[in-house]
């Protein structure tokens, strides 16, 4: 497009995002513009188109259950107005007029149009001001969709809603999405002349066109090729569709820029994820929050990770649970590790199958290999803690640390009573309670007595007869 037909940046642009409906047919307590694609709110992702295009004013229109919609997309840059009772987008579009500002164009968004993307809006709302531009696409299956009615030269005549189509009408594949710009100053007045004559009774938003062609105001019709980007979500099959064309999309620029992923079918990005080189991602990972994985990272399957950063040539094992934690390179872990917020793990840790670390340090070369928990601890280097060892760290009213230093080997079925430190290079046998802190070096133990009581009988259960 020539720099002449780009959009004036002092030219006002508002945004107004429809955002009121209930989505009856979602079958929810939870209003539709809140129900999440990717991990974040349907109505999310469109204010992230919306504020990459630098409008002037971005407003929300709410409606059903808006206080908890407004507690969500509640941002400095957001003015919302509410819409009640809800009689049609064209009555929604009415709300939002006193918070225009004057001149430029407004560009009218749904909430439940999750993969719209700036791009795709930007040729509505560049070249003349006095223009109305609609989003159209290309259906193979337009049911439930307005068609875009256009003359013998092609131009856009008007907008027919499924269920006040005709016969030869109801045939058109082209539809309207429902996303419009329009010229500011002209969109008062012909909001106030819509009427509801027809079959839901309400005040459609697509009935502007006719007017803007009576008034001679070009009316564009911009055809968007990518049919999910304009797709709009009334149920919760349409919802789950459009999951996966987002994550599959997701995974198509992962692996373009080199990411392996053994399933692009299987792989849900709810957040931000960054690879390096090399990355290998087996099925059914989870990334949530924000993700990064050096190169070389190896993530087997079923892994969730939720603001996590990974070191180069870790190796992560099957159904590994990690949350707010920093790893180093070439550590191991799992497989079934949980790994908890707060986790500190340095280079070439090896943490195994059912260990728990939570709000800890665990120094170079250590290892925590089975059955274990390590929590509000700091481990120092080339340690190793046995299966089935415990840091009590928890009095009933106080969470207390443990300190391991350097070289400490613990045997199995130690527990460790914060507050507590281990003295380098000290050993603790199997079966030892350490409450009280440690000399450096030498052996930790506690003093045993094999009991045998001959009159003991063991429990035995009662006939029902």
């Amino acid at each position: 497009m020539s720099q002449t037909s780009q959009r004036n940046p002092s030219a006002p642009l508002n945004i107004v995002i429809l955002a009121a409906g209930m989505g009856k047919r979602m079958h929810s307590d939870l209003p539709k513009m809140l129900h999440t694609l990717a991990g974040r709110p349907l109505l999310a992702h469109v204010l992230d188109a919306a504020r990459a295009l630098s409008p002037t004013k971005i407003i929300v229109v709410t409606g059903h259950r808006a206080d908890e919609v407004r507690k969500v997309a509640a941002a400095p840059d957001v003015v919302f107005v509410n819409q009640s009772p809800q009689l049609g987008t064209g009555h929604a579009v009415q709300q939002a007029l006193p918070e225009l500002t004057p001149g430029g164009k407004t560009l009218v968004l749904l909430g439940d149009v999750p993969l719209i993307q700036a791009a795709t809006l930007k040729p509505l709302i560049e070249g003349a001001v006095n223009r109305v531009s609609m989003l159209t696409a290309v259906l193979d299956n337009p049911h439930g969709y307005g068609r875009v009615v256009r003359d013998a030269r092609k131009k856009v005549k008007c907008v027919v809603e499924q269920k006040d189509a005709n016969g030869a009408q109801l045939k058109i594949r082209e539809i309207n999405t429902g996303i419009f710009a329009y010229p500011t100053v002209r969109l008062g007045g012909w909001l106030g002349k819509l009427k509801n004559n027809n079959a839901q009774r309400e005040y459609y938003v697509t009935d502007l066109v006719p007017m803007a062609i009576r008034d001679r105001v070009p009316v564009e019709g911009v055809v968007c090729e990518d049919a999910a980007q304009v797709e709009g979500i009334n149920n919760r099959a349409q919802l789950s569709q459009l999951e996966r064309v987002y994550q599959q999309r997701n995974a198509n620029k992962l692996m373009e820029q080199g990411v392996a992923i053994a399933d692009p079918a299987r792989i849900d990005v709810r957040g931000e994820l960054t690879c390096g080189k090399d990355v290998f991602i087996d099925v059914g990972c989870v990334f949530e929050g924000k993700v990064t994985l050096a190169d070389g990272v190896r993530l087997g399957a079923h892994c969730v990770l939720n603001n996590v950063a990974i070191g180069m040539a870790t190796r992560i094992e099957p159904f590994t649970h990690m949350v707010e934690a920093n790893i180093g390179a070439n550590c191991i872990l799992g497989p079934y590790a949980r790994i908890r917020p707060g986790t500190q793990l340095s280079d070439e840790v090896h943490i195994g199958n059912f260990v728990e670390v939570k709000a800890s340090e665990i120094g170079f070369a250590s290892k925590v290999n089975h059955l274990t928990y390590i929590g509000d601890s700091s481990v120092g280097k080339n340690c190793n803690i046995g299966a089935g060892t415990i840091t009590c760290n928890y009095d009933g009213a106080f969470k207390h640390r443990t300190v391991i230093e350097d070289d400490v080997h613990i045997g199995s079925d130690v527990q460790l009573v914060a507050p507590v430190t281990v003295a380098r290079g000290t050993t603790v046998g199997a079966g030892t309670t350490v409450w009280k802190n440690t000399p450096p070096e030498g052996l930790i133990l506690n003093t045993k007595t094999q009991l045998h009581r001959a009159d003991w009988k063991r429990p035995v259960k009662k006939s029902k007869a």
